[in-house]
């Protein structure tokens, strides 16, 4: 490769690193009181676009490679890690390193095993300058896929080098610069990041919010607050499931800033002192908590952000659900034992209807927050559910609200989740013991909803689907797609006709959130995680389960056979098996076709107003038609591409190609490729985004649409893919790469400005 001549960056720019410098001092007079904190402190405005859009699209949130975690100016000034989060080997629980809740200086981070990107007394020996001085030293080619001494995995052996070993890494890797195996900076950005970096790296105070924003903080913490025990309860219930959202206030339009729900020993109208736990029912260390919203000063990135509205009406609605019905609690419940992991024991006295509808009525977040929150990162944790299945839910009027609530009070122990044990390592007695109370839950559960349809005389038919209600709530219809180890979840039944769906009653949602959300740890041990996942097969087939009965009694069994194909026996039993959920009641819906599955889920679709989400519609016709059936040519696309179309105008348009792998089940923990059924691989194909983890950016022109089409339903090889690539695709190495990445992330902030985040780039693949 050519060889380049080198110029430290610094000695051409004095003039210009002045000015910087004088800017950056003028930011420094408009700060706070509080100037010396790093928590109040960001990046400056002319270095925040750049770190956001080079930087935090692989260093952002958990996975951030070295925990260098950029997307909030304080994980720059913590520095890297040589320790990974993400660790599906680690025996015990890891200890917690968290941005802004496990330490609270430098120093602690320091003692935590952090060490510095940037240095104070030497600007330019930084890490950070240094890594980016080193791409400029030694550019990536411009065309073709990169070499395989650079590793794109996930679980790759991460080199996170400290300062003084630094030379020996540019020794070894001189390509492997920042940002890593993609193009270097251009000229005018680089300056700017660079004269920062060299000027010591400040931050600048965050402004004070709105006096309205202040306003809305302290009327909502009166309101979280309130001393009576009803209050109080229904406090904990809303933080136990808020506590990973982003929230914002709805009623101040678009200059509300993002909070976060949290516990503090103080007061409202002072400064808050965090209550760090590892999860949010685990005990405060205080019997006198409040409940607090914290602004947030990350940068928000697509794969996290989960936008939850806060307003008069949300208030308002709490209130009616929680606080105006006629009931006493004479004790609210404390956090001893076990007991607080289990939902249906902390919460029973509030009302059961109230908790469900405060998730039904939020759906797509409560199912966001299993999607979004940590335990999305890795194929472990997702190869429990189908790449691509529908989600409706049963009718919140359905049963008795005091019949239900004693059926959950009757069998809240046999629906504990193994968080309420610890992150322990499993062992089959363990699992052996959870198999048998969901056996004992699956029979109550059929004899119960039996006993709804006998006495009440109640139709197994559509009617016990909740269809959004007067107000025609879009949460009614959801989309979840899997894209191998990350997910997304929708508003509607998006793409086509998936082969399972699941609908969902409040037992099983609130389990989903106390498994998957509220009790999972990231930094928990491999037992931990596995057992979490080993559990989810019992919720997923729940689910499953729901949707079969609305089906013929005589059509039931098929279609459960053809879900697990190559499944035992024993995992079988829990879906439709006569030892552990005998229900012998036939649907009440008449059929006339055939192919009753298909024609019910229509009937789902035709139920719900919501089902149909214009978002994603209408795609091309030459795009459409992708979408057609299965197809084997599918099994060698990315997980998730993203498509720019362009007109003769040069306008563009935007599309997602989200391609669903077939398994012949999802009942299994390991050898997933074993159980894949390529011939019937499916693409999805929607207008806009649909998924954080872009693999493969293609850019075409309008009247190239058909063949472009044409050949995605012709690949039969590996280098048939690259081929396309070679015609239609932007590789890491394509000089324009960036300039592609930024039009998609402007697209996507003009066009859904409160949902929109930043791309995470770590799964861009290298073909």
């Amino acid at each position: 490769m050519k060889t380049h001549t080198y110029l430290p960056l610094s000695r051409a720019r004095c003039g210009r690193r002045f000015c910087y410098l004088l800017f950056v001092s003028l930011s420094l007079l408009w700060g706070t009181a509080h100037a010396d904190s790093l928590l109040t402190k960001d990046y400056p405005p002319s270095v925040k676009p750049i770190v956001e859009q080079r930087c935090m699209v692989c260093h952002g949130c958990y996975d951030a490679p070295c925990q260098l975690k950029m997307d909030a100016f304080i994980g720059v000034e913590r520095g890297a890690s040589k320790k990974k989060v993400y660790d599906g080997t680690r025996l015990l629980t890891a200890n917690l390193t968290r941005l802004y809740e496990d330490a609270h200086s430098i120093e602690e981070w320091r003692e935590k095993g952090f060490f510095p990107v940037l240095d104070d007394q030497d600007p330019e020996k930084g890490l950070m300058h240094q890594m980016i001085n080193l791409k400029e030293e030694y550019p990536l080619p411009t065309k073709g896929p990169l070499p395989d001494s650079f590793d794109f995995s996930l679980d790759r052996d991460q080199s996170c080098p400290k300062p003084e070993e630094f030379a020996a890494y540019r020794e070894d890797r001189p390509y492997q610069g920042m940002p890593y195996g993609f193009p270097g900076l251009d000229p005018d950005k680089l300056a700017v990041l660079s004269d920062w970096i060299e000027a010591g790296a400040p931050g600048v105070e965050v402004p004070p919010r709105p006096e309205a924003e202040v306003r809305a903080v302290d009327q909502w913490e009166t309101f979280l607050n309130a001393k009576d025990n009803k209050s109080r309860l229904m406090s904990r219930y809303i933080f136990e499931h808020l506590f990973i959202g982003d929230l914002y206030f709805e009623d101040l339009n678009d200059s509300s800033g993002w909070y976060k729900l949290v516990r503090s020993r103080t007061p409202p109208g002072q400064p808050i002192d965090l209550i760090a736990t590892r999860r949010p029912y685990d005990d405060p260390g205080t019997e006198v908590f409040f409940y607090r919203l914290q602004l947030r000063h990350t940068s928000r990135l697509s794969k996290r952000h989960m936008p939850y509205a806060l307003s008069a009406q949300r208030m308002a609605r709490w209130t009616a659900l929680f606080l105006e019905p006629d009931y006493a609690i004479e004790t609210v419940p404390g956090y001893a034992g076990n007991e607080s992991a289990n939902p249906f024991i902390t919460f029973e006295k509030l009302p059961v209807e109230a908790r469900y509808r405060f998730m039904l009525e939020e759906a797509h977040f409560t199912i966001m927050a299993y999607i979004k929150g940590p335990v999305c990162r890795g194929q472990v944790a997702l190869n429990v559910i189908d790449d691509h299945f529908w989600v409706a839910f049963v009718e919140p009027n359905v049963r008795d609200p005091e019949q239900h609530a004693d059926f959950l009070a009757a069998e809240a122990k046999e629906m504990r989740l193994p968080q309420a044990k610890g992150s322990l390592v499993v062992t089959a007695l363990q699992w052996n013991g959870y198999a048998r109370s969901q056996q004992r839950f699956l029979r109550a559960q059929a004899k119960a909803i039996a006993r709804v349809v006998d006495q009440d005389s109640i139709k197994l038919d559509m009617n016990l689907i909740w269809d959004g209600g007067p107000e025609r709530n879009d949460n009614a219809a959801l989309t979840v797609f899997r894209q191998f180890d990350a997910a997304t979840v929708v508003k509607g039944f998006v793409g086509q006709q998936p082969k399972t769906m699941w609908v969902i009653d409040y037992s099983l949602l609130e389990r989903i959130h106390y498994l998957l959300v509220a009790g999972f740890d990231v930094y928990g041990a491999v037992g931990h995680q596995l057992e979490s996942r080993l559990y989810m097969d019992f919720l997923r087939m729940e689910g499953e389960q729901a949707f079969l009965l609305f089906l013929p009694e005589s059509e039931r069994t098929a279609v459960r056979n053809h879900w697990y194909r190559g499944a035992r026996d024993n995992v079988k039993k829990f879906v439709l098996s006569p030892q552990n959920a005998k229900f012998e009641r036939d649907t009440a819906i008449e059929y006339q076709s055939d192919d009753p599955k298909s024609e019910l889920m229509a009937m789902f679709k035709a139920r719900i107003p919501t089902a149909v989400n214009p978002r994603y519609t209408p795609v091309h016709t030459d795009l459409a038609v992708l979408m057609a059936g299965t197809n084997a040519s599918f099994s060698f696309l990315p997980e998730t591409a993203f498509l720019q179309v362009l007109n003769a105008k040069g306008e563009a348009s935007v599309y997602s190609l989200v391609h669903n792998s077939a398994h012949s089940n999802n009942a299994q923990l390991f050898a997933e490729e074993d159980r894949r059924i390529p011939e019937e691989d499916t693409l999805t194909v929607v207008k806009g985004f649909l998924g954080s983890y872009p693999n493969m950016f293609f850019q075409i022109t309008e009247g190239q649409l058909p063949r472009f089409a044409k050949e995605l339903q012709s690949l039969s090889s590996p280098e048939d893919y690259e081929t396309l690539i070679d015609r239609y695709g932007v590789r890491r190495t394509a000089p324009w790469f960036w300039k592609l990445s930024d039009d998609f992330t402007a697209y996507y902030r003009n066009s859904y400005p409160l949902e929109a985040g930043l791309f995470d780039l770590n799964r861009y693949e290298n073909r």
